[in-house]
């Protein structure tokens, strides 16, 4: 009841407050894009750059944690093809889109904050770790797929340049490089810069919550939910469970880094899958479908996995 009370409900209850607020008129498109600014440019990357500042580094990354990760998401990706192939019938453009929806997880705008708020500041390096190189590893297999299925000239190598080129300029890696500089030399932020940073990022996770619930409105459950919610099973349950396995039974990866990994990967749909779906016109209805079921039903399989996690 702890981890629901403290957790759970002011996470979800920030959400659920931003979403009623855009379903009512009272907070419009706008104003949330306003707030999504604040959030992703200033707020946010001050959180995170005071935070790894803060942390105390390992002596070496420990690679079996992002193995694990990304092994699972791939899994995922690719059974989730499977499955869209024998029981719905996709063609690869399709199932494309709808691998990366079962295996892309909302790290930023929900896992940041309910991260942060179920394992305090000793969870900052393994989480911030992983969002670092969270698009950069599952974004180009899947453009790859997506732009060979439906017989693209564009290149591959001018694709994944300008979308190292676009990472590159995401003010959360400066942010966590800064803070990684920091931390290694260590450091410590002059007291104005930590003041600064300190009353900025506090505001980072319900900013970040609200405006995430007011965009859900955009994502509203259509079509045939049967395809979704397969969805939402592989990636709420499944995902998790096979980051759980490699990281303790394959890789050794050490307790801290394998509680934020399998969160990271029991979090809710994020929006990007929404987003190739539009790009590439197929699955718009069950993209949308899976990151407004997957968000949630994760209000109740992410209180079970915390509640498992946390004792």
């Amino acid at each position: 009841m702890e981890v629901v009370l403290g957790v759970i409900l002011p996470v979800f209850g920030t959400l659920g407050l931003g979403y009623a607020a855009a379903r009512l008129g009272l907070f419009d498109e706008v104003a949330n894009r306003g707030l999504s600014v604040f959030v992703f440019n200033f707020a946010l990357p001050l959180m995170l750059f005071r935070a790894i500042a803060q942390t105390d580094l390992p002596e070496a990354l420990p690679w079996g944690y992002l193995l694990s990760y990304f092994l699972g998401a791939f899994s995922v990706f690719g059974l989730s093809m499977l499955v869209c192939r024998f029981l719905f019938d996709r063609r690869m453009a399709e199932q494309g889109v709808l691998g990366l929806g079962a295996s892309f997880s909302n790290t930023a705008m929900l896992g940041i904050p309910l991260v942060v708020s179920a394992y305090g500041q000793s969870a900052a390096l393994p989480l911030f770790m992983l969002i670092a190189v969270h698009s950069l590893v599952m974004l180009p297999p899947a453009t790859a797929l997506l732009e060979a299925a439906r017989g693209s000239g564009q290149s591959a190598a001018r694709f994944l340049f300008g979308l190292a080129r676009s990472i590159a300029a995401t003010p959360v890696i400066w942010a966590l490089c800064a803070g990684l500089t920091l931390a290694s030399l260590h450091l410590a932020l002059p007291a104005p810069v930590d003041a600064v940073a300190k009353n900025l990022g506090n505001a980072a996770a319900p900013c970040a919550l609200f405006a995430l619930g007011a965009a859900l409105t955009r994502y509203q459950p259509a079509g045939n939910l049967r395809e979704p919610l397969v969805l939402v099973l592989l990636k709420t349950l499944v995902h998790p469970g096979l980051v759980w396995l490699l990281a303790t039974r394959v890789f050794d990866v050490p307790s801290q880094w394998v509680v934020v990994g399998v969160t990271l990967a029991a979090l809710p749909t994020g929006v990007t899958p929404y987003l190739f779906a539009q790009r590439y016109q197929v699955c718009l209805a069950s993209s949308a479908s899976a990151v407004f079921l997957s968000t949630i039903v994760s209000v109740l399989t992410l209180s079970g996995l915390l509640l498992v996690l946390r004792y």
